[in-house]
């Protein structure tokens, strides 16, 4: 099973119910692989997979990066070009909208954890919404300079944080730019991403599959946002929450119960007769 985090198996006030633990450890139990297939970063997805104890590759920052859990050795890493970056951190400036990335590790001589530092250079309220939803607040450099260094490889990702009115504003000219070398999800209300092209939720997926010697049709997918629809098309059998994007509820299988109401769980009881 390749799980969402945010929208699908957590509630919407991000936390997993005891209820979904308690099903996804009897899934565990019977034999299925629990994948987490999310657009948060490792230490901000690291309390959901502690809690339900989990091990083996797990797939992060929509699909650039799959770690083998626990100890998060990485196992693959698909990098989006630091002009790509670069060009990003320009338009944020030239809106006036919040714009961070993820850098490859080693851009910060203090980062001995391996951690993937997220960078910024504006102290917007976004920076701090960020830091309480994922308990990760970007670090204020100049961007520009950062950008710069001849030891960066590339960066993982980078997210443009608004209102959705004002990320309709931005899509477009990201798309402009970009054409096809980008992979451009908003992956929730408020958050609009940009990979390299290669990267996203369904070839994380693909990766696992392969790393694991797993066949298109043993995979069942839950997700809730358009990033998620690439995983969907990586699988045999796609499933989305009622309170899903109404893209992805066309783009999936089958239509369960909402994340407010325990749907993944409710759905795995009855289909796995738990």
């Amino acid at each position: 099973m390749a799980i969402d985090l945010d929208g699908t198996v957590l509630t919407p006030e991000a936390k997993l119910s005891e209820k979904t633990i308690r099903v996804l450890k009897l899934c565990e139990q019977r034999g299925l692989r629990i994948i987490i297939a999310t657009g948060r970063a490792i230490e901000a997805s690291e309390p959901f997979r502690s809690a339900l104890d989990l091990s083996g590759p797990m797939v992060y920052y929509n699909g650039a990066v799959v770690v083998d859990s626990p100890g998060n050795k990485i196992l693959n890493t698909i990098l989006m070009d630091k002009k790509a970056a670069k060009f990003c951190v320009d338009i944020g400036r030239e809106m006036g909208v919040y714009c961070q990335v993820y850098f490859s590790t080693g851009i910060c001589p203090a980062e001995e954890n391996k951690s993937i530092p997220l960078l910024a250079e504006r102290d917007f309220p976004e920076r701090e919404m960020y830091y309480k939803k994922t308990g990760i607040l970007a670090e204020l450099v100049d961007m520009k300079e950062a950008l710069a260094r001849p030891d960066l490889q590339g960066c993982v990702k980078t997210m443009f944080m608004a209102e959705p009115e004002i990320l309709a504003t931005v899509r477009p000219k990201l798309e402009e730019h970009f054409g096809e070398t980008a992979y451009i999800a908003q992956t929730t209300r408020t958050f609009l991403e940009i990979l390299d092209a290669k990267a996203s939720k369904g070839k994380g997926l693909e990766f696992v599959m392969q790393h694991c010697s797993l066949k298109k049709e043993e995979i069942i997918a839950f997700g809730d946002e358009e990033n998620d629809i690439p995983m969907f098309k990586a699988c045999g059998f796609s499933v989305a929450p009622s309170n899903a994007k109404e893209n992805v509820k066309a783009a999936a299988d089958i239509v369960i119960g909402s994340n407010a109401e325990d749907g993944v769980a409710a759905f795995l009881e009855e289909y796995f007769n738990l």
